[in-house]
């Protein structure tokens, strides 16, 4: 569970099925990029660091650039989808990766974090998915999809995954695809958050499908990276 509340409380409380294949080999450079990415899972948000409260008032700066944050514990931050005026409660689960994934969203696609922070595209549900929070599950995803917490993954789309791992970016240039198609995804099923797992599910399988592609040689060859610059 990455958050405390009940509406993301059930979100991975399924059985997943993993596909066992025949052990592979790894490039000196993929072994490298996998144990660096590897090394960011197992670091925990701590609001008691300097470096990680400083991460969230630039991503507040990003997110609201003409708003005056008033303090880190502070309603305003319910603006940009935490689900309490703490954020760094919502970390529990994830870690600061997550938070890392933001900010590199917010730095490279601008147009696209907040086309989707201030849900400007579509026909909008009345209760829409709270956008950081929803954040943080797309990294939760694409952990579990790509089964990083392994010392080699060993599902499929982590096997293909990891021959993408050129691109020293790639993982975050991953979650900003996921979270571009969740978006998509949440407008083509007309979902309210009640739907969020299921919308979810269905980014999960579209991503997995496109891994799968033969012409995908980095991540960017992705059919859904193009969802990035619509």
């Amino acid at each position: 569970m990455v958050g405390p509340r009940a509406w993301i409380g059930a979100l991975f409380n399924r059985n997943s099925r993993r596909e066992k294949f025949h052990d592979y080999n790894l490039s000196p450079l993929q072994e490298q990029r996998l144990l660096r990415l590897q090394e960011r899972l197992h670091m925990p948000f701590d609001e008691t660091r300097p470096g990680h409260q400083e991460a969230l008032r630039t991503l507040w700066c990003a997110a609201f650039p003409d708003v005056a944050l008033k303090g880190m514990i502070s309603e305003q931050w319910k603006d940009m989808g935490w689900q309490g005026p703490n954020p760094s409660t919502d970390f529990r689960g994830c870690g600061f990766i997550s938070l890392e994934n933001l900010l590199y969203y917010s730095r490279t696609y601008p147009a696209s974090f907040r086309r989707l922070l201030l849900k400007q595209d579509g026909k909008r549900a009345t209760w829409e998915y709270p956008f950081a929070v929803a954040g943080i599950n797309v990294s939760f995803m694409l952990i579990r999809m790509l089964d990083l917490h392994s010392a080699k993954p060993k599902c499929l789309p982590g096997i293909n995954f990891v021959k993408l791992l050129g691109d020293e970016e790639a993982f975050d240039v991953l979650y900003c695809i996921a979270f571009e198609l969740m978006d998509a995804q949440w407008l083509a099923m007309h979902a309210s958050y009640m739907e969020f797992n299921e919308v979810l599910q269905a980014t999960r399988t579209q991503l997995e499908r496109e891994l799968s592609l033969e012409d995908v040689h980095r991540i960017k060859d992705l059919p859904a990276y193009n969802l990035l610059y619509q």
